[in-house]
């Protein structure tokens, strides 16, 4: 379950905020630079694993990699990767991903993602997400709506997802103030709204991305089974 924007949400914020809060012709060079395809990647070493609030490692490290090409025209494709805890598949989750991204001074982000689970594919399913996100001075805000479709691995019902984000990058610091929320409600939640809400501190150092989030959710999903109580997220990442 991608950090589409929420999973992972508070690091993919804060690089985001990074990127964005750049000169402009800077971005200019870096893409003539990169020529009309672009390939980018990374790892991500999180405390917990941690979708939309809900901790589907059990509450222990994953370790968390992802590709991606975009075209100049605003398509890209990519696919992410992370442990989760013991389920009756490889304990390992793949999320295919494709989409069209671009604009401004209000952009935007309109895509799909295919969430695989190697062992246990009747649980595979596909969701459509767009969203749209801005900047106001040092705050890079954005919101997300994520549809679920019903399907037969769903139960033949579907979800809907709303969520939002804030970063507020600190002046004259490597430090970006991170937070988000989120309402829940369908399929995964068993007809039940769920909310999930995080704050936290990112800073980037020597390359690398450090952060250190609150978590929370009101309830489980039926995602995780077992323990999903308030925690302290920390986590690494380096992208190229």
């Amino acid at each position: 379950m991608r950090n589409s924007i929420l999973k992972l949400a508070s690091l993919s914020v804060a690089v985001s905020a990074i990127a964005m809060s750049a000169p402009a012709f800077a971005q200019d060079e870096a893409t003539e630079a990169a020529g009309p395809i672009n390939v980018t990647g990374g790892v991500a070493l999180m405390s917990d694993y941690r979708f939309r609030g809900v901790s589907l490692s059990d509450k222990d490290f994953a370790v968390q990699p992802y590709l991606a090409v975009s075209h100049e025209s605003g398509l890209y494709v990519g696919a992410w990767g992370s442990n989760l805890s013991e389920n009756d598949g490889d304990d390992v989750e793949l999320d295919l991903y494709a989409g069209f991204s671009g604009g401004d001074a209000l952009t935007y982000d309109i895509g799909a993602t295919y969430y695989v689970y190697p062992g246990v594919s009747n649980v595979n399913y596909v969701e459509f997400t767009g969203k749209l996100g801005s900047t106001f001075g040092p705050a890079t805000v954005g919101v997300q709506l994520s549809y679920v479709p019903s399907q037969d691995n769903t139960g033949n019902d579907d979800n809907i997802y709303f969520g939002t984000n804030a970063t507020i990058a600190v002046p004259n610091s490597p430090y970006s103030i991170v937070g988000t929320m989120g309402i829940e409600d369908g399929a995964f939640t068993a007809g039940s709204e769920k909310v999930d809400w995080s704050l936290g501190l990112n800073a980037a150092v020597a390359g690398f991305t450090l952060g250190v989030s609150y978590v929370d959710t009101n309830r489980r999903t039926i995602f995780a089974p077992k323990d999903s109580s308030a925690g302290v997220v920390f986590s690494i990442s380096y992208g190229f």
